[in-house]
């Protein structure tokens, strides 16, 4: 798996969690989705994603270092 699958999956887990909490614990998890959200959309003006950097400290290699890049 790499960095860039990493995020996308762990991002859809959030939201899909944040949604379930939201219906079944208390609707003000519904802020967890909206923080996702905005992390994501900062993320396509500024390439700074604060869990990518935790994947790569696990080990995960990005797609580049895999030669799968486009």
């Amino acid at each position: 798996m790499t960095v860039e699958n990493a995020v996308f999956r762990f991002a859809g887990f959030m939201v899909l969690l944040s949604m379930a909490l939201t219906q079944w614990v208390h609707p003000n998890f519904s802020w967890l989705t909206g923080f996702v959200g905005t992390n994501l959309f900062q993320f396509s003006f500024t390439g700074f994603c604060p869990a990518a950097m935790f994947f790569k400290k696990l080990g995960l290699k990005t797609e580049a270092q895999c030669g799968l890049s486009k």
